[in-house]
């Protein structure tokens, strides 16, 4: 199955490295390079998972993060948060607007690409057990 990957980020270097490792692995890489800019992209296209910066301008990646986890039309989707916030406050923050995990930057790669592998895997076995119910 190919997945879609929302990634929003600021950072042109954070997102140019997290599409080509991604794409390499098979997935399907949309950017934005603030949260009100993948709202609008969240609205329009299919996104099996976001991959949220914090520290964004016009909309944070926790305020994007609660209004997907709030809207209908999105909350299955599956929200990991990047931060170079390391404080127990901030993480706590960032699972209470309704991320599945929290990852601080700078982070390996490969331990991501896990993290998203183990949510999607989690998600389609969820929708498998919903459809047979």
């Amino acid at each position: 199955m190919n997945y879609t990957i929302l990634i929003a980020d600021d950072e042109p270097e954070i997102r140019t490295l997290l599409r080509l490792y991604l794409e390499n692995e098979n997935y399907q890489i949309i950017e934005a390079e603030n949260g009100k800019q993948a709202l609008e992209l969240l609205k329009k296209e299919h996104v099996d998972l976001c991959l949220l910066d914090i520290m964004m301008p016009e909309m944070d990646g926790l305020e994007l993060c609660s209004k997907v986890k709030s809207e209908i039309s999105y909350s299955h989707i599956p929200v990991i948060l990047l931060t170079a916030k390391t404080t127990l406050e901030s993480k706590v923050e960032g699972l209470e607007c309704g991320a599945d995990v929290y990852v601080e930057k700078p982070f390996s790669v490969k331990q991501l690409h896990m993290q998203i592998e183990n949510l999607l895997k989690l998600r389609q076995s969820f929708h498998k057990l919903m459809v047979s119910l």
